[in-house]
């Protein structure tokens, strides 16, 4: 029951009418007994200015940004992580300290689901699409490891000036940035190969990939009979295949992948596993996911 004592998170965002996150934080809430409550708020763009500072004035303890608004809410902010810099993105504030403090968890929720199968250290791994999920994941993927990352996108220039982007941020010097919180990440020890392509290299660049990571909307709902861009002839059964939409959970990709005898990871992993990153800085404690995932396939299906 929201009382006087109730802690308030949510999402900010426009539209935020179809997120998941309050049916999985308010089922981990309860079942961790803690006194939240998270909702969704509409913010225009134009107010997005004026939502943090009433965040803050309002007292509310976090708030989880999606789209239109992860890159521009950065300039509101007083300090985030080195991922929200390296990412140019935030989807995660915290409140707690007086002062917002901007984080990107999309990140770490991709690899994680992942690694429920595999590890992405020394592997060969290819992403489709080249937007600000695609630049998330392979900045997580190169501090955790993985050998090498073959960028595949409709046009392959794009691609290319992600590539170039994320190389001249991994060799740069973060420590005069003055908002940055404490710098924990090594950039020494990347050794990581990149390579870019159009959508006609795909077939070659799966002959030897370990890991497959789809970023584009395709099969997305309602457009859940959409032809994914990588098909079953295309793949092979040692191939791990993660599709980022959630919605559908089998999604034409998905589906693909099963015909290849290949590993298929959901996109509802990464949601859970960004989710749980969220609970920890919010609450300080370790996310239940169990109940946050029945949550999700429970609304879902």
């Amino acid at each position: 029951m929201v009382s006087g004592t109730t802690k308030v998170v949510g999402v900010i965002g426009n539209p935020v009418e179809h997120s998941l996150s309050p049916v999985m934080f308010n089922a981990a809430f309860e079942a961790k007994k803690l006194d939240y409550v998270y909702v969704p708020f509409k913010v225009e763009k134009k107010d997005l200015s004026n939502a943090i500072k009433g965040a803050k004035a309002f007292g509310i303890s976090g708030l989880n940004i999606t789209i239109p608004h992860k890159q521009n809410v950065i300039k509101y902010l007083d300090k985030f992580d080195i991922m929200a810099n390296l990412i140019g993105a935030v989807n995660t504030i915290d409140f707690s300290s007086g002062k917002s403090k901007g984080y990107n968890t999309d990140c770490v929720g991709a690899v994680q689901a992942i690694k429920e199968v595999s590890t992405v250290k020394n592997k060969n791994v290819v992403i489709i699409g080249a937007g600000g999920a695609a630049r998330a994941i392979a900045f997580q993927l190169a501090i955790e490891g993985t050998n090498n990352i073959i960028i595949i996108n409709r046009t392959a220039k794009k691609a290319k000036s992600l590539i170039y982007d994320i190389k001249t941020l991994l060799s740069s010097d973060f420590k005069n940035n003055s908002k940055l919180d404490d710098i924990k990440i090594d950039f020494s020890h990347i050794n990581l190969e990149f390579d870019y392509g159009s959508l006609d290299k795909l077939p070659k660049t799966l002959a030897n990939a370990d890991i497959l990571i789809d970023t584009s909307p395709v099969g997305m709902h309602p457009n859940i009979n959409d032809k994914p861009l990588a098909t079953a002839d295309m793949m092979h059964s040692n191939l791990i295949v993660n599709d980022i939409v959630y919605n559908p959970i089998e999604t034409s990709l998905i589906k693909e992948a099963k015909k290849a005898n290949a590993t298929p990871v959901t996109g509802i992993k990464m949601l859970l596993y960004q989710g749980a990153e969220n609970f920890k800085i919010w609450t300080g404690k370790e996310a239940p996911l169990d109940v946050m995932e029945k949550s999700l396939l429970n609304f879902i299906q």
